[in-house]
Parts: C-alpha cells; sequence; structure tokens
C-alpha cells in the first residue's frame, strides 16, 4: 500500500546533478521512482505535486508538453 510520505522519497530519489553543476529533476524520472513504490501518478499528477510541494524548482523545459525539467534555484532553501 503506498504511503503519502514516499512521495517526497520518490522525488529525492529522481533528483540528477546535471553536467552544469545544478541540480536537475525531469517529471518522467519522477513517475518511474513513484512506480517503485507502488504510487502511479500521470505526469500531468506529477507535475502539479513538484509545482505545490516545492518551492526551489522552477520549469526549464525546451520543450512543450507534460514531460517537464525542473532546475533547483536556491539550493540552500530545501526542496
Amino acid at each position: 500500500m503506498p504511503r503519502d510520505y514516499e512521495i517526497k522519497d520518490a522525488f529525492v530519489n529522481a533528483i540528477r546533478r546535471s553536467p552544469d553543476g545544478g541540480v536537475t529533476v525531469t517529471t518522467q524520472e519522477f513517475v518511474s521512482q513513484l512506480e517503485l513504490l507502488n504510487w502511479h501518478m500521470s505526469l500531468h499528477e506529477a507535475n502539479q505535486w513538484i509545482k505545490s510541494h516545492t518551492v526551489t524548482f522552477r520549469d526549464v523545459s525546451t520543450q512543450k508538453g507534460e514531460a517537464k525539467t525542473y532546475k533547483q534555484f536556491n539550493p540552500n532553501g530545501g526542496i
């Protein structure tokens, strides 16, 4: 049975260091990590969760659609 606190764990597990030294997360990787914890979210639902539960990640996607890339700004502020 999925637990609410596991969503944040999945988000943290989806975070990757980018070549320029920044921190990024993609919606696809977040959804993939959620699946491992028995959570089933669409890309749209995952984007909504990221927008409402994080304050230091901003959308830096170059393509349209629900497959988004988020980059962390102000890394000292937490997630």
